[in-house]
């Protein structure tokens, strides 16, 4: 025998300990009578006739109280990994050496909030930039929306900022639903020159089949996204004069075109729309979240600190050896000689480990948009170095080294280095040191400090520089010139 039972509700339902019961058993059905007896004994009881209202509505309850606790779950699992990601990129991070940085604190600042948050590099190409802005406002002001999200599904609310906020909440969902829109056309017009058009530096030859398609995931997952929030949209405004649960928020202008398709759909149906709709928004959200920590799209948050922390000299200086300084300058009589023979370490860099956490953290901040790569003199003449690759190499090494600690591996010493193994003596040497690079990228990374600190390591640690090289180096250690003739007859080019 079937029972179409729920759990006994000792207080709500005590009155009804009276009341005949209605009892299912395949296709024919009985009225029985309840008794104090029959509520003591029994863990639940079948539907009253009279409340099969005020059942239904303890089953909505149930199913409400159910849905926070999945919810709350949900939330929980997805900020255990993004806490356990974020703590791997930290100490991945963590494994250059350290540098100190804390000076001209006003000057980083306007920096972080110019470039990073007012994306002043990005317009020096306007319809790429202009898409991109439509993205990142939308992230911004959309992901507000998100907070609400969050706040219902914990405490089982609907649109729990509507009645604060009157007239003012929708103005803002309509504010939200054109951003929406923004998000939608610019998503899609990247698409179109990612896949369509082909622009020529998503397509060079350290783009290979993954950067691609991570680059197109996360497009198609936000346009998905845009149109799902649509939708619930929609079918929200149709349930606020279907029930009382639904605070009406008064019509919605994008998300009301698609209300005619769903205006013939029943009730239950509507709900199970609008429901799948936000869970599918949220869990999208939250596991977009996880995805980006993998992903190029990390600069979305690795940007504010990279651009905070970014070199401030002008673009010429190039940085000093302190060893090597210090050495000369105790040499000429300007500084003390050191009291104790140290050992001066490695010169220049060949893994991530001999480089700066700043550098590290370039390489999580870089956006593989290309524009270095563009600019760069040796790449259009057709030469190896791409200053976008070096970046992703670095990052590359940089995870292989971090999994391989934290898994108890043998780390740095696989036998592999950042130099040789994944970026090439060709590549470093093809660097003119223009600092056109530098220029060109939107978040202030510096790939010349890579490459020099790596030209530096083949140069001093293994005479590895090309014969020419090393003739022009042997003629400024003895003549002070690039050129091999005695300082004194420098000028004589003029007695002529």
């Amino acid at each position: 025998m079937t029972l179409l039972y729920l759990p006994k509700p000792r207080d709500e339902l005590r009155h009804l300990e009276n009341q005949p019961l209605f009892l299912k058993a395949g296709r024919k059905s009985k009225i029985i009578t309840t008794n104090r007896k029959f509520f003591s004994q029994h863990s639940a009881i079948v539907f009253p006739i009279p409340c099969l209202k005020i059942a239904s509505e303890f089953l909505l309850l149930n199913m409400a109280i159910l849905q926070q606790i999945l919810f709350i779950l949900t939330l929980g699992i997805a900020g255990y990994f993004i806490r356990q990601r974020v703590l791997r990129i930290r100490n991945n991070i963590r494994l250059g050496k350290n540098k100190e940085i804390n000076d001209h604190k006003n000057e980083r600042l306007s920096n972080m909030l110019l470039v990073a948050f007012g994306q002043k590099k990005m317009f020096k190409r306007i319809v790429p930039a202009s898409l991109h802005f439509l993205i990142y406002i939308g992230f911004l002001v959309i992901n507000l929306e998100v907070l609400e999200f969050v706040i219902d599904g914990i405490f089982g609310t609907h649109r729990i900022f509507a009645p604060y906020l009157g007239s003012f909440y929708h103005l803002l969902m309509n504010v939200f639903e054109f951003l929406a829109i923004g998000v939608l056309i610019a998503c899609l017009s990247f698409l179109i020159r990612r896949n369509v058009l082909k622009v020529a530096r998503f397509r060079s030859t350290e783009m290979t089949a993954w950067p691609r398609l991570d680059a197109n995931l996360i497009l198609i997952t936000e346009v998905i996204l845009m149109c799902v929030i649509l939708t619930m949209n929609a079918s929200d405004q149709i349930l606020q004069t279907q029930s009382e649960h639904y605070i009406k928020t008064g019509s919605l202008f994008f998300s009301s075109f698609l209300v005619p398709a769903l205006q013939g759909i029943d009730t239950s149906t509507l709900i199970i729309i609008e429901r799948f709709c936000w869970w599918f928004h949220i869990i999208g959200i939250l596991g977009f979240t996880i995805y980006i920590t993998y992903s190029k799209h990390l600069h979305i948050f690795m940007a504010f600190p990279n651009t905070y922390y970014s070199k401030l000299e002008a673009k010429g200086h190039i940085n000093n050896m302190p060893v090597v300084t210090n050495e000369v300058k105790s040499m000429l009589g300007l500084a003390p000689a050191p009291t104790a023979a140290a050992e001066p370490g490695r010169f220049g860099a060949k893994d991530i480990n001999d480089l700066s956490w700043n550098n590290l953290m370039a390489a999580y901040s870089c956006t593989e948009c290309g524009r270095c790569t563009s600019e760069c003199p040796a790449n259009l003449t057709g030469k190896k170095l791409s200053p976008r690759k070096i970046m992703m190499d670095t990052r590359d090494r940089m995870e292989e080294v971090g999994k391989s600690l934290q898994a108890g591996g043998k780390g740095f010493e696989d036998g592999k280095s950042l130099l040789n193994d994944y970026i090439t003596k060709e590549e470093i040497n093809a660097c003119t040191s223009c600092n056109a690079c530098v220029e060109a990228c939107p978040v202030l990374i510096n790939p010349l400090e890579i490459i020099l600190e790596l030209r530096r390591y083949v140069a001093m640690e293994e005479s590895g520089s090309p014969a020419q090289w090393n003739s022009m180096f042997q003629n400024i250690e003895t003549s002070f010139a690039p050129w091999k003739f005695a300082p004194s007859d420098r000028f004589n080019w003029a007695k002529d």
